[in-house]
């Protein structure tokens, strides 16, 4: 079992900090919404992690309910950059250390600005991407903060 355990998992562990794993089959329906019906959770408490590029060059993660859409200019103004847009999707492994669909934003190759959607705030324990395909994370959004480093602001159209 050790050897299945992501970068996520280890740090959550190092730092003592509550978690559970969820895991679910895997298929070609890798977008959050669906990952959501399969361990059948209600879509405001699972969270996307989005990577983004700023204007300013540097990377920025956003995390965000699965069913929302990212608003760029809150999201540009909550880390006080003029603009920023998605990464391209095949920058994503090179970018943060995971692949499209498993990518967690505990443990990426850096630890990038994040913020967090203020939503996350409503509840005791949200779920986010467990660094690879077939795991969610069950955390509190306090916990994700302090392991992140996050802000929160409100984030999404």
């Amino acid at each position: 079992m050790k050897k299945n355990k992501t970068n996520a998992m280890r740090i959550l562990e190092s730092k003592k900090i509550d978690f559970e794993i969820i895991n679910y089959e895997v298929d070609e329906n890798i977008d959050g919404i669906s990952v959501a019906n399969k361990v059948g959770l209600d879509l405001n408490i699972v969270f996307k992690t989005l990577v983004t590029i700023g204007a300013d060059n540097n990377n920025y993660v956003f995390v965000i309910p699965v069913n929302r859409e990212l608003d760029l200019k809150k999201a540009a103004k909550s880390v006080n950059v003029k603009k920023i847009e998605m990464i391209h999707v095949k920058d994503i492994k090179k970018i943060t250390g995971y692949i499209r669909g498993g990518c967690s934003p505990i443990g990426m190759k850096k630890l990038y600005k994040t913020v967090l959607d203020n939503s996350a705030m409503e509840f005791n324990q949200i779920y986010v991407s467990g660094g690879k395909l077939g795991a969610q994370i069950k955390i509190s959004p306090r916990d994700l903060i302090e392991i992140t480093d996050a802000d929160i602001y409100d984030l999404v159209k």
